[in-house]
């Protein structure tokens, strides 16, 4: 999970709201006309009040029927402009907030992908999704309808009042009293409802993980009857959310019958006054009629403060969410250095580890390395097979070679380059990769294979299906054309491999990592592959990470890995004689099928 946020009490919604004008600033001219448009509509409710008036202390003070049809013919006219001008206002801010949300959106995915990959070891993924669709779609809306109308009502209330105190100053000071009240208990509304709301999006996220894992591992759900403790494992963080949501809604329930409740008693008294002065001939009929008419016309205004101030609190609290997100620093790309600089200097070339250490970002104070003084050197165009019991630090190595985690110590050369002060995309260009867990996305056959190569073509395309022995392609309806679906699932293991495979060989890399590419093939199909596998092989520097002797047949050198370090190093035959530790791991293999070996713990 990530890292529990600060308290909302100890942040401003103000300026935590204040970090969109980035993504406003574009659209801010046409928002401030559709804000001016809003302020106008709702000022033509308070001239009614000044109509009405004048109907009451002229045409029917005089009984005028044709003064009476004037006045509510400009009553209707007021009314239809008042209408057309919302309209207006919504149709100017609905096309630009919707590309500030999908700006905001582009920037968070693009973001996502430039975060290092600790950073998604640690996050949970519905986290991520809610930000990117519920939190985003709650800015929208702040800024379509709360932050227009919190100026509209604040203009609203403030000539409103203007207009009452010049009909009579009195009444006015009678519906001024409760403002002091009303203020206290918005602030704290604002306070209380800002932790609910933070803890309510909070467990969206986490409903969100749960839905998506569950979906994602339908298959183990099914295959270990789970389903019961799945549905009860979502009804306990649907309970919660919606506990959440109760509390929230027992807050804007009260601060609603409060801020509607002390202004009707205001309204009431005023009403009262009013009455006594007209018949004491102090004041008109027609500015009472006015007076009250005003009043009522700015009950919608301080009504609405409580729902607006709740939207505002939840916007702001998306955008903390949203901005933690895009806070977490991005992975650092090196200062372009001389070639001088960046060479090793000694003419070496291939793949060098120099002292190479590695920690896991998340692993404890005083914990040991998962990697120790790593040095090893692969030499151009020779293959190096890592060994080693599970947990020794095989998958982690090889992870460190495209920089998928950085070095803690040490440094690794590639033909006598620091990765560490090379620009990624280029170096991602020279490095490709194979997990032993693939992954597909959900696209075709021949999009996923061509995502190892930007330029390639056709011709590559065939070529990596055929060193990968992925001949099943042609079978499917659609060939290459066909889509895979959502993590490959459609797909078997082995056939996923295969791909995964393919699209790790299509650009014809200058330097391959393979995880244990094979292992989900049968025998007779790892032969083959294997087969096609030594003429790649034969035209990069690679490592391969190996639990199956066959596996290690396609190396020119093995590195035996021992709790983080290199114990041995030497061909397959020299290793089986000089190290027991070599020859029990490869004793344990039971006809290619994989490497029976203890469990250990410590690296990954």
């Amino acid at each position: 999970m990530p890292e529990k946020p600060a308290e909302p009490t100890d942040r401003s919604a103000v300026r935590s709201l204040l970090r969109l004008w980035p993504y406003v600033r574009p659209v801010r001219a046409r928002w401030a006309s559709a804000a001016l448009v809003a302020v106008l509509a709702s000022g033509l409710t308070l001239v009614i009040p000044l109509v009405l008036k004048w109907m009451v202390d002229g045409p029917v003070a005089r009984r005028d029927p044709g003064g009476v049809w004037l006045g509510a013919l400009w009553l209707l006219l007021l009314g239809i402009l008042e209408a057309g001008l919302f309209g207006l206002r919504r149709w100017l801010v609905a096309r630009p907030l919707a590309s500030v949300e999908a700006s905001m959106r582009a920037d968070l995915y693009r973001h996502l992908q430039r975060l290092p990959v600790a950073f998604h070891d640690r996050w949970p993924s519905g986290q991520l999704l809610s930000r990117g669709t519920t939190d985003l779609m709650l800015m929208r809306m702040f800024l379509a309808f709360p932050l227009t109308f919190l100026l509209v009502n604040g203009t609203t209330i403030l000539v409103g009042f203007v207009i009452l105190f010049a009909q009579d100053w009195s009444l006015g000071l009678v519906l001024l009293v409760p403002a002091v009240p009303l203020m206290i208990l918005c602030s704290l509304f604002e306070t209380k409802y800002a932790v609910v709301a933070r803890k309510a999006q909070d467990q969206v996220g986490d409903l969100t993980t749960v839905v998506e894992e569950s979906v994602l591992g339908i298959r183990i759900v099914k295959g270990f009857g789970r389903n019961r403790s799945q549905a009860l494992a979502f009804r306990s963080l649907a309970q919660r959310l919606r506990g959440t949501e109760l509390g929230k809604a027992r807050l804007l329930a009260g601060i609603w019958a409060l801020i509607t409740a002390i202004p009707e008693l205001a309204i009431g008294a005023a009403l009262v006054l009013g009455t006594v002065q007209v018949a004491d001939g102090r004041l008109s009929a027609g500015t009472l009629v006015a007076f009250l008419s005003t009043a009522l016309a700015l009950r919608w205004p301080v009504e609405s403060i409580g729902f607006l101030l709740a939207m505002s609190q939840e916007s702001a609290t998306a955008a903390d969410r949203f901005f933690e997100v895009m806070d977490v620093a991005e992975e650092p790309e090196p200062e372009v250095p001389d070639i001088a600089s960046g060479k090793a200097g000694d003419g070496q070339e291939g793949i060098v580890f120099e002292a190479v250490e590695f920690r896991y970002p998340d692993a404890g104070p005083g914990s040991p390395p998962v990697l120790a003084r790593i040095d090893l050197r692969i030499r151009p165009g020779e293959t190096m097979a890592l060994v080693g019991a599970t947990g020794s630090g095989k998958t982690t190595l090889t992870a460190l070679v495209p920089r998928l985690h950085d070095v803690t110590a040490g440094r690794i050369l590639l033909d006598g380059e620091d990765i560490a002060l090379m620009e990624r995309p280029r170096l991602r260009e020279l490095v490709s990769v194979a997990f032993e867990e693939p992954t597909l996305f959900s696209a075709t056959v021949g999009e996923n294979v061509l995502m190892g190569a930007e330029d390639a073509g056709e011709e590559d395309l065939r070529r990596a299906l055929a060193v990968s022995q992925a001949g099943f392609v042609d079978d499917l309806p659609q060939g290459v054309d066909t889509q895979v679906g959502e993590q490959g699932l459609s797909l078997s293991g082995g056939q996923r491999q295969r791909l995964a495979l393919a699209r790790a060989v299509v650009g014809r890399p200058r330097f391959l990592v393979l995880d244990d590419p094979l292992s989900a093939l049968d025998v007779h199909t790892e032969t083959l592959v294997e087969a096609a596998l030594r003429r790649v092989l034969a035209e990069t520097t690679a490592v391969v990470v190996a639990h199956r002797p066959s596996t290690v047949m396609l190396a020119d050198r093995v590195a035996l890995l021992s709790e983080g370090r290199i114990s041995a190093v030497g061909t397959h035959q020299e290793l089986l004689r000089t190290s027991a530790e070599y020859a029990w791991l490869m004793s344990g293999a039971r006809d290619g099928a994989g490497v029976l070996v203890p469990e250990e713990g410590g690296a990954r």
